[in-house]
């Protein structure tokens, strides 16, 4: 027989490790932070287990505590799916997947189309952030770039993450050596400032320094690179497709790994919802498919 202990001090606790604190924990169930506090007093008492340390203006989770809230929130966000599952009309089929801005625009975009061939009945929704936005969890799944760590959700790999200098061709003609590389024309990412110094060394001219435009994100560095404003430091796949094209040319065969790898990440759950079933399938093939494959397939279509 399941035995569940005080469901709403399960779900007390569970709101209030994960915001932080019973005043968020409250607001996100409707009830006053003084509720939240007696509640999860009372599970910890049935539980026999104390589950916060209370500081001044600091509610700190205790082992146990981060066990079983690592734990229950996996649980809360599978029945939330489930539940939306359940009263969504029959006809609708929604997959949210968080991006970053420039692997929407250089890589998921472009492929779409394709997906929706396979798929017509799926309504993907794109929603695109920095690298610091939290998994979301109306979220089937996202696309990453990092170690492969995230707490409490799956990550497989997708890509390497290799840097690759990057410009117009026309800039290209004048750049034979690494040396030929002048400071102020090496545009630069501002989240990203080890990429050409990484790059340079790995070159041999540790000693020059990226002086170039500062842009927020890897796409608006590359965009400036395709106009002619400088060169980029390229980060596949963003570059592929743009590289297949001619749009931008690699003066240098040299690359350098980033240290890191492009991973869909979802939680656990998931892998049992046709929908995330279909795009995870479809993902990992568009990955593994070589750049020039692809271009070769869209000129012959």
């Amino acid at each position: 027989m399941r035995r569940l202990l005080f469901l709403n001090g399960i779900k007390a606790f569970e709101a209030a490790a994960r915001t932080g604190s019973f005043a968020a924990a409250g607001s996100e169930l409707n009830v006053s932070a003084a509720a939240v506090s007696r509640m999860v007093h009372l599970l910890e008492d049935r539980l026999g287990v104390a589950l916060f340390e209370r500081k001044a203006n600091k509610l700190i989770p205790t082992a146990a505590g981060r066990a079983y809230q690592s734990g229950l929130t996996p649980i809360f966000d599978a029945l939330a799916s489930l539940t939306a599952q359940v009263t969504a009309p029959a006809s609708m089929r929604v997959l949210t997947i968080g991006v970053g801005p420039t692997f929407a625009m250089k890589w998921l975009i472009p492929r779409l189309a394709d997906f929706r061939k396979q798929e017509p009945d799926i309504d993907v929704r794109i929603t695109t952030g920095g690298a610091g936005v939290p998994f979301g969890e109306d979220w089937s799944c996202g696309v990453r770039l990092g170690d492969g760590e995230w707490p409490g959700l799956t990550a497989e790999p997708l890509f390497t993450a290799d840097l690759l200098p990057v410009c117009a061709p026309r800039l290209a003609s004048g750049l034979k050596r690494p040396s030929d590389l002048k400071g102020p024309s090496l545009l630069r990412v501002a989240h990203s400032p080890d990429d050409w110094p990484a790059w340079l060394k790995a070159a041999g001219v540790p000693r020059l320094t990226a002086r170039g435009t500062e842009f927020q994100f890897y796409g608006h560095a590359l965009q400036a690179a395709i106009d002619g404003l400088g060169i980029a430091m390229g980060i596949r796949p963003y570059i592929d497709d743009d590289l297949a094209a001619g749009r931008l040319v690699a003066p240098f065969a040299q690359s350098v790994p980033k240290g890191m790898r492009w991973y869909l990440i979802y939680r656990s759950f998931r892998t049992e919802q046709r929908d995330f079933a279909a795009f995870r399938r479809w993902i990992i093939r568009a990955a593994a498919e070589p750049a020039a494959r692809r271009k070769g397939a869209r000129s012959a279509g």
